[in-house]
């Protein structure tokens, strides 16, 4: 009898969440990976938006997702094919996330650095549904580097979340973020199976 190859298998489909704040990268990080064209529903930025959406630090941005970005990616070695759904980044989009995160297998919090506040919103809504996420630190041209334990403090992240540098742009970069993801859902889960039911974690303020 001939043995299928790893690679003859029917790849498991699981949803993964590309969060994070408003231009921290996300639909940058779905475009740059899917392997299928992705699907965006930014519009322009308008003087409507002014009051309204934060734009300190990302002054260059003209566009906003207004629903969610959407890709596909194949990752052989976990035998997976991981829907990428990248949520809007502003707080009045917020109405949406259930929908979006709903059966995931888990999220990548994307950090810009001169921003970092905006990442508390996708930590404190991953910490209520008791997702596992790990936090990307995207290396946006001339902001300020941190060493990523500097940055694990400020988010007051738990020292079993994962915080990784990567580059939005850079598909292999990108990738192993989301390999990284996978591993960490992976060992959560095997955790969850061997562990007693225990309190939710700590919401950040």
């Amino acid at each position: 009898m001939q043995v299928s190859k790893p690679s003859d298998q029917p790849l498991s489909q699981v949803k993964v969440v590309i969060a994070g704040g408003f231009g921290a990268g996300k639909t940058t990080l779905i475009g740059t990976t899917s392997e299928i064209e992705p699907i965006s529903t930014d519009e322009q930025l308008t003087t409507a938006a002014i009051g309204t959406d934060k734009i300190d630090g990302v002054e260059g941005k003209t566009t906003t997702t207004v629903a969610f970005d959407f890709g596909r990616i194949s990752l052989d070695s976990q035998n997976l094919a991981l829907y990428l759904f990248g949520t809007p980044g502003q707080e009045r989009y917020q109405f949406m996330w259930n929908d979006i995160v709903e059966g995931a297998l888990g999220a990548v919090v994307l950090a810009d650095t001169r921003r970092l506040e905006d990442c508390f919103d996708s930590i404190n809504y991953f910490l209520r549904r008791d997702l596992p996420f790990i936090v990307a630190v995207n290396l946006f041209e001339g902001a300020d580097r941190y060493p990523l334990d500097w940055v694990r403090a400020a988010l007051r992240l738990e020292a079993e979340t994962p915080v990784v540098g990567c580059d939005a742009r850079d598909s292999r970069s990108a990738r192993l973020v989301l390999i990284t993801l996978v591993k960490h859902a992976h060992v959560m889960a095997v955790r969850a199976r061997h562990s007693p039911p225990s309190a939710s974690r700590r919401e950040h303020v």
